[in-house]
């Protein structure tokens, strides 16, 4: 059977969930499928052919358009609806890891993975740009022409029935992994101590990762940060550092900062590179991710992975994905949110049952299991 996958995500210059979830999904469904074939297909109207991953396989083949990517998908897909990419690059079956604007013929199987649907929730979150592309993509009707629907958890399986009224039987739930490159260091590794001298990073911090954008919270995480600090003067010692790139609406993030009475304690070290990322968790006393709402959630099963323990809020998914391996907050609580941390500075037996549940919840998240369940999935559909 020929297979479509949409690799699109891939373009971006730096990778970030779902990108590193294509990524990652894709790589372990090719080093399995040998039966198989492959046509991964991008759109671009300049040369980035240094982005897209190089999958070595003989099953496997690039496909790429040549158009202007605002001409593809708002004149081409939504207005004409062509031209149908499965006849174009000759496949039976199409995969979108991710919802993006596509053309497929009725004959084509289709199936489609949703990472959340948050800005269908909180709207308030997102630019207006973003809530216009999401307006006019019509993700209900979108999702309802696809023959499965896949979930990265039961929360979103849920809001996909409740939010896009799909019938339960069309979605199947399939957890992500999670890379082996999240796992303890040693102290002494070389990695690590040149990583800490090259972002200057203190002996003590409190982690948190992910986009700069007012869904993950990072205003309250400073709030919290800011109440810590001025209760409790033991921890003058104590950084709070933040990393990953600017999103959108960013700026009240920085307001918030540059009144905190101890901005000086609060680090911004922009985007990490996913190859050393394993690196800024090792040395982290305490992974905080108070977001407002996810998906799924990588970043607080990555930090469990590499010994680090994790506080999350109770909404979501995020009690599905960390289980009892997290101390849970509710995120508008911003005195909680700075009493948990505080009970894990102070409580060694609380911290190190954190760390052991920790790396027992995340062998529930495997990217061999994922892959295969694709793989299953996309041999019914034949």
């Amino acid at each position: 059977m020929n297979i479509g996958i949409d690799t699109r995500t891939l373009m971006d210059e730096h990778y970030s969930g779902v990108s590193e979830y294509t990524f990652n999904l894709v790589k372990e469904i090719l080093r399995l499928d040998q039966a198989n074939n492959y046509k991964l297909f991008y759109n671009s109207f300049r040369d980035i052919s240094s982005r897209i991953p190089k999958f070595e396989s003989g099953n496997v083949e690039i496909v790429k358009l040549n158009y202007p990517n605002k001409v593809l998908n708002y004149f081409n897909f939504k207005f004409l609806n062509r031209p149908k990419i499965d006849k174009l690059i000759g496949v039976d079956l199409f995969f979108m890891p991710h919802i993006n604007f596509i053309s497929l013929s009725a004959k084509c199987r289709k199936i489609l993975t949703i990472h959340d649907l948050s800005y269908i929730r909180y709207p308030e979150f997102f630019s207006v740009r973003k809530n216009f592309w999401h307006y006019f993509i019509n993700i209900k009707k979108f999702a309802q022409s696809f023959d499965t629907i896949i979930a990265v958890s039961e929360n979103t399986k849920n809001d996909i029935m409740s939010l896009l009224d799909i019938a339960e039987n069309k979605i199947k739930v399939i957890y992500s992994g999670l890379d082996k490159k999240y796992r303890p260091l040693k102290k002494d590794d070389p990695g690590l101590i040149d990583f800490k001298k090259k972002y200057k990073l203190p002996d003590r911090y409190i982690l948190s990762l992910g986009t700069l954008e007012p869904r993950k919270n990072i205003e309250g995480l400073i709030m919290a940060f800011d109440l810590l600090k001025s209760g409790y003067h033991n921890l003058k010692d104590l950084k709070l550092v933040l990393a990953g790139a600017k999103g959108w609406k960013h700026k009240n993030i920085f307001k918030k900062w540059s009144r905190s009475k101890f901005k000086e304690d609060i680090i911004f070290l922009g985007y990490i590179p996913g190859n050393v990322k394993p690196y800024v968790y090792n040395l982290a006393e305490i992974f905080a991710y108070p977001s407002f709402y996810e998906g799924f959630g990588f970043p607080p099963l990555e930090a469990m992975a590499c010994g680090t323990p994790v506080i999350a809020s109770q909404n979501s998914s995020l009690p599905e994905i960390t289980g009892q391996a997290a101390i849970l907050v509710d995120p508008f609580n911003i005195s909680q949110i700075a009493e948990s941390i505080r009970a894990i500075l102070l409580d060694n037996s609380l911290k190190n049952n954190l760390i052991i549940n920790g790396f027992s919840q995340i062998k529930k998240f495997n990217w061999t299991k994922a892959a295969k369940s694709y793989i299953d999935i996309f041999d019914i559909e034949k």
